[in-house]
């Protein structure tokens, strides 16, 4: 009988603190900075020239022989929601024909894939030829372009850069052949999938679904946008470790950075049935949007992230005095941080006796902002403490902002979890909350 619950049973996660779930659990417990200066290229004339990297690695590795020759055809943004669904689907014990094709253990119609996106932008070189094809008398030709310019661009180009092929790559790659989904809804777009994963399962399409979120924000073209619009810190470039500061009175932008997170789900039923271990419970997740007119930030009184809250805890069937953490989006941006920490506190006042001390531990201080990759990260960490019982501290929140009343925790924290929120939102007012229940 399926009762409608949907289980984490299978982390991964690749961060700029580590390749794994390992890396980057042991970083957030111990408090490390992910955050260095760019070295994917010279940040030489930006005004921000720090990011969260992911360390080297080499994608063929992590691909079966028969798809390495679409390692060619792979962007970062791929390569990393690769390596993330690898270690989720190993991690619940689910062999597929890319680990061994001889005892592979789960139906593929049966089982899903949910993965959010963002902006995914291509590298500069890789257009250069056309470019410099297309230039009449010093100037861009768009006409030249789309003849001499254009011969000059791989036809095959395209599917490097489209958001649907991080899903795409891995479904091919583990024969998932179930429901499949792509979320362009940017930073929240890993929650969304992963709560869109939730009802897929509930619905009785899927056994097993594949969710979370990846990208790489560490291109020339992303970062300069961010500086433009004046998001990204430019007064920190000489001390990476104290850059980025989520709801610091001292915070002067955000850092961005890759990185991404993947959770593998299933109905508790199923779970138990083969034996998997269990992370957590799924018990309710939400989304919400709030146009604001000044498209480069959050609005601001938060009212789409409260609302994606509210409904989030809503249909978990909890009052917000029964979070035990909260892990929230908390990019550093001033007006955001402060937008947020607004949606949130009137969310915890509404709640039962307590409910305004819930801890609340920021972790971009030390991650950097990974865009969609981000609130996937979080749903990752949030499965992992309430398996460990731990946390560690937030980082960088040494003088709250003002108009800041959350509990931003500056000790690490250990007791038995019952309930964690995560929150996400996008710049442009789409926003998501999931919250996990310990089982």
């Amino acid at each position: 009988m399926n009762t409608g619950r949907v289980v984490i049973t299978g982390i991964g996660a690749i961060s700029p603190l580590g390749l794994n779930v390992s890396g980057l659990w042991e970083g957030l417990c111990g408090g490390k900075c992910g955050i260095a200066t760019i070295q994917a290229f010279d940040p030489v004339g930006f005004t921000c020239r720090l990011a969260g990297e992911v360390a080297a690695f080499k994608i063929r590795k992590h691909v079966p022989k028969s798809h390495r020759k679409a390692t060619k055809l792979m962007c970062r943004d791929i390569q990393l929601a690769i390596v993330a669904a690898e270690e989720a689907i190993a991690d619940a014990g689910i062999i597929t024909k890319a680990t061994d094709p001889a005892n592979i253990n789960f139906d593929p119609p049966r089982m899903a894939i949910n993965v959010g996106a963002g902006v995914i932008c291509c590298n500069i070189e890789e257009l250069s030829p056309a470019i410099i094809k297309s230039v009449t008398d010093g100037k861009f030709d768009l006409r030249k372009f789309g003849t001499a310019g254009i011969e000059a661009v791989t036809p095959l180009w395209l599917l490097k850069y489209l958001p649907n092929m991080l899903a795409c790559h891995i479904g091919i790659i583990h024969d998932i052949q179930g429901p499949s989904n792509s979320i362009t809804c940017g930073e929240a777009g890993g929650q969304i999938a992963i709560g869109e994963a939730v009802e897929i399962i509930q619905r009785g399409n899927a056994d097993l679904a594949l969710a979370g979120g990846c990208e790489a924000k560490v291109n020339p073209l992303l970062m300069l946008r961010q500086c433009i619009l004046g998001r990204s810190t430019s007064e920190n470039n000489d001390d990476p470790d104290g850059a980025c500061r989520p709801f610091d009175a001292e915070a002067k932008g955000s850092v961005f950075g890759e990185g991404g997170g993947m959770v593998v789900l299933e109905t508790i039923e199923h779970a138990q049935e083969r034996g998997a271990k269990i992370y957590a419970e799924v018990a309710g997740s939400a989304s919400s949007n709030a146009v604001n007119i000044g498209y480069s930030h959050i609005e601001p009184d938060g009212k789409g992230i409260e609302i994606a809250i509210e409904a989030a805890l809503a249909e978990a069937g909890i009052d917000a005095g029964q979070l035990d953490l909260i892990i929230p989006h908390g990019t550093g941006i001033p007006a955001d941080d402060r937008a947020e920490a607004t949606a949130i506190a009137n969310v915890l006042a509404r709640g039962t006796a307590g409910a305004k001390d819930a801890p609340v531990w920021p972790t971009k201080g030390m991650l950097s902002h990974t865009g969609a990759g981000a609130g996937a990260i979080d749903v990752v960490t949030a499965a992992k403490a309430i398996a460990e019982g731990k946390t560690g501290m937030g980082k960088n929140c040494n003088n709250k902002a003002e108009g800041c009343e959350l509990n931003i925790i500056t000790e690490p924290i250990e007791k038995d979890f019952n309930y964690i929120l995560c929150s996400s939102y996008t710049f442009g007012g789409q926003t998501a909350a999931v919250v996990l229940k310990r089982v």
